[in-house]
């Protein structure tokens, strides 16, 4: 199951994306509902929030050493419970995401745009929510110990 969500992730991110690029020019946003939530066709040269822009090797070199580490790993992590497991998997769907990104044009195709934060992607969701199952798999497990 965690390599469907795998596929199914970076897939989903990596399908939006090739549309975004295929019908819109970059900057171009379109209103889904408006001055609320758009579609912006953004290409990122950074991190989030656009930190350490045009640094490509570096993110590059990073998303492989996930790669790796997950690999290395993941006969460990399939022990783990079921929040932090697939917590990895999903924050690894969006390092691949992004990397195939980056690896292309050394840029990150973002699209969602609620216009009160930064312009982000699937796969940055996915990077979001897996970090965050597995802080949330880390403080319960945690508390459950105390007890």
């Amino acid at each position: 199951m965690a390599v469907g969500l795998f596929f199914v992730l970076l897939a989903l991110d990596q399908l939006i994306k090739f549309l975004v690029m295929l019908t819109m020019t970059p900057g171009e946003s379109v209103p889904v509902i408006k001055n609320v939530f758009h579609i912006t066709y953004v290409l990122n040269p950074g991190a989030a929030f656009g930190m350490l822009p045009h640094q490509s090797w570096f993110f590059i070199l990073a998303g492989a050493v996930m790669i790796a580490a997950f690999g290395y790993y993941y006969p460990r992590l399939k022990r783990q419970s079921a929040y932090f497991h697939y917590g990895c998997v999903a924050l690894l769907a969006g390092a691949v995401g992004n990397l195939i990104d980056r690896i292309r044009s050394g840029l990150v195709v973002d699209f969602f745009d609620f216009r009160i934060w930064p312009v982000f992607n699937i796969a940055d969701i996915a990077i979001v929510l897996g970090v965050a199952s597995m802080i949330y798999a880390i403080l319960y497990k945690e508390k459950e110990s105390d007890e």
